[in-house]
């Protein structure tokens, strides 16, 4: 019986290289299995190319509820945001890829996971962390570390000649897409100095120039920080999702353009579209002002920044990022309720919260004295508040 091989496949040129050169320096079996994570694609023609490109078998893998619920809403009630402005949609992607890889290499009896991450990116440390996790006896072949093709152009060339076709490509940037994002680089992104080119660029989002000159509001539900609810209908969460991203990608929202730091040391330059997911990491913030003590809400920061950190550097499987999401849950036991924003051109603010857990108190907030704070009392705690600045103002007088 021939020794077989599980490979990520998307469809594209590179895993479509990897496939014929697998069994021309491996001799394994190629099972091709794709794993629908919500992004665009016309699965039928994807199984049916793995197949003709000389594939033993391709799975098509059904993901998204499944990314949802164990992926993306435990990043979104962290607060997680890699370097203050990244989303995590690749990042939060990869783990469920590598862990499904398992799975089905396991059901096939494979001795090797392969994948078509290259050597500069972060994705080739997410995968292996990732399979290691879970099947540290497998080897894992990642093509681009080995092989000798370096171009698009010489990846093509190798199909010409053993006679299969190149998957078609519209354009030049290099893309990952799921449910919770669009992620583009290269061309003009690459020098750091050049603005965008988002009319040519953009999938999911209107440029906020262009978007309707009338705002609109929408409002979310949560049940313990998780989002239940839009616009008063209670909603699965890959419906939501998709329904936010319309609805934030009309208006121009979740555009981010980032110099970030890969993983393997290196600065690079992308371009995310999220608009669902800004949408709802605003409207989670805003219950979290309105839920959480000061010394929670200050030390959930710190918790959601090391969240982030461990989630982009592929340490999902990992005892800390399950301690700090098992905080995070502990946190958010009270982080119930609605908020409202108002959308218009690009930009998300506040429109009013509310919650049953709220700790606002209008009697204590307002301008007008009530009986439970009483001005008087703050003099006498100013006074030991500021005890050190006075202890060292007298010091150094004398």
């Amino acid at each position: 019986m021939k020794k077989k091989v599980v490979l990520a496949y998307s469809g594209g040129l590179d895993t479509t290289v990897i496939i014929p050169w697998l069994k021309e320096n491996y001799d394994y079996e190629t099972v091709a299995v794709a794993i629908d994570l919500g992004q665009e694609a016309d699965w039928e023609a994807i199984k049916n190319r793995a197949l003709r490109t000389g594939a033993a078998a391709c799975y098509v893998v059904d993901v998204k509820k499944r990314y949802v619920e164990e992926f993306i809403w435990p990043a979104l009630k962290a607060g997680a945001v890699y370097e203050d402005k990244y989303l995590l949609g690749t990042a939060t992607a990869r783990p469920l890829i590598a862990q499904i890889l398992v799975e089905y290499a396991r059901k096939e009896g494979a001795l090797a996971i392969a994948h078509g991450a290259t050597g500069k990116g972060n994705d080739q440390v997410r995968f292996d962390l990732g399979i290691m996790a879970f099947a540290p006896d497998l080897e894992i072949i990642a093509p681009w570390r080995t092989w000798d093709l370096k171009s698009r152009e010489e990846e093509i060339d190798y199909l010409v000649k053993r006679g299969i076709d190149a998957p078609s490509k519209k354009d030049s940037y290099s893309r990952d897409d799921n449910l919770w994002h669009i992620s583009h680089e290269g061309l003009e992104l690459e020098d750091a100095a050049n603005e965008p080119h988002f009319k040519d660029m953009l999938k999911m989002t209107t440029r906020p120039e262009d978007a309707p000159e009338e705002g609109e509001y929408v409002e979310i539900e949560f049940e313990k920080g998780v989002p239940t609810a839009l616009n008063g209908e209670k909603m699965d969460g890959v419906s939501l999702i998709q329904k936010l991203n319309k609805i934030g990608g009309k208006h121009g929202i979740g555009l981010c353009d980032i110099v970030e730091n890969r993983i393997v040391g290196m600065k690079s330059r992308g371009v995310y579209e999220t608009p669902g997911g800004s949408i709802l990491y605003y409207a989670h913030g805003e219950l979290e002002h309105l839920c959480l003590d000061r010394q929670t809400y200050a030390f959930k920061q710190t918790v959601g920044a090391k969240m982030a950190e461990l989630i982009y550097g592929g340490l999902w499987f990992t005892p800390l990022r399950e301690a700090l999401s098992a905080f995070t849950d502990s946190t958010q036991q009270t982080v119930c309720g609605k908020a409202r924003l108002k959308l218009y051109k690009g930009s998300i603010r506040s429109a009013g919260a509310s919650s049953p857990y709220s700790l606002y108190n209008a009697e204590i907030a307002s301008f007008t004295t009530g009986e439970i704070y009483n001005h008087a009392d703050s003099k006498g705690f100013i006074k030991l508040y500021g005890l050190p600045v006075l202890v060292r103002a007298m010091m150094q007088k004398r």
